[in-house]
C-alpha cells in the first residue's frame, strides 16, 4: 500500500488566505495535487488544523474523482508547525511509510510521486538497514550542503518516526530538519531528469502568484 500525507494545517499568514483552496489556473491548489496522485497511491490523509476547515475542504473535494481513499485528520497539537502535521498524518496511515507533501506546491508531477516510491522500494530491497526517510535535495557544489538544500516537506517518512517526533515536540524542538540531522536518511538528487525542480515550486505570498 502507498500512502500520502498532505499538509494543509498552516495559517497562511504571508498569503493572507487559505492556500490549499486558493485558485491557481482556475482550480484550487489542492486539486492540482490530488489529480497528480491518481494512479500513484492507495490512500491520502489530508491534515488540517480545525474541523471547520475539514468541512471547507470536503466541499472542494469529490471522492469519486480520485481512485484512492481520502481521509481527513486534525493536527494533534495546535500551532506547532509541519512536524505535528507529519506526526498526525503518520498516525492515520495504514502502511509503513508515507510521502509527505505541502498543499502549496500545485505542480507536483505524477512522475515525482512514482520516483519517490520506486526509490523507497529499491532501497528496501537492497539495503540491509531499514530506511528511515527518503528526502530529495537540490544539487550543489558541496555534499556538506545536502541537508541545507533538502526538501523535507516533499519526502517519504517511516511510520516508526512517530515516537521520535513526539519526543522532539515534547521538548519544543519543532524543526523537521532535526530529524534529518539526527537520524540516518537517504537523499535523492533533484536532477531535472528523474525529479524536476518544478515539483518544489510553491506559493507563500501574493507576489508569488503575480509571477506565474
Amino acid at each position: 500500500m502507498k500512502s500520502c500525507i498532505l499538509l494543509c494545517g498552516g495559517k497562511s499568514r504571508r498569503m493572507g488566505q487559505d492556500k490549499g483552496s486558493m485558485r491557481i489556473h482556475k482550480k484550487p491548489m489542492i486539486i492540482h495535487i490530488l489529480e497528480s496522485l491518481n494512479n500513484e497511491i492507495d490512500e491520502l490523509v489530508i491534515v488540517l488544523n480545525s474541523s471547520k476547515r475539514i468541512k471547507q475542504y470536503k466541499r472542494l473535494i469529490t471522492q469519486k474523482d480520485y481512485n484512492y481513499k481520502i481521509y481527513f485528520a486534525i493536527d494533534e497539537i495546535e500551532d506547532k508547525g509541519p512536524l505535528v502535521g507529519i506526526m498526525t498524518g503518520l498516525k492515520n496511515i495504514h502502511s509503513d511509510y508515507a510521502l509527505v507533501l505541502p498543499c502549496d506546491s500545485p505542480y507536483i508531477e505524477s512522475e515525482f510521486i512514482y520516483t519517490m516510491f520506486d526509490t523507497l522500494e529499491i532501497l528496501n530491497e537492497t539495503k540491509d538497514e531499514e530506511i528511515n526517510a527518503v528526502i530529495p535535495y537540490h544539487l550543489g557544489p558541496r555534499d556538506a550542503e545536502t541537508i541545507k538544500k533538502a526538501e523535507p516537506l516533499h519526502s517519504i517518512y517511516n511510520k516508526k518516526f512517530i515516537p521520535i517526533i513526539e519526543e522532539y515536540i515534547n521538548k519544543d524542538v519543532l524543526r523537521v530538519r532535526v530529524i534529518m540531522r539526527n537520524h540516518k536518511c537517504y537523499y535523492i538528487p533533484i536532477d531535472n531528469h528523474l525529479i524536476n525542480e518544478i515539483n518544489f515550486r510553491n506559493y507563500n505570498r501574493p507576489t508569488d502568484i503575480d509571477k506565474d
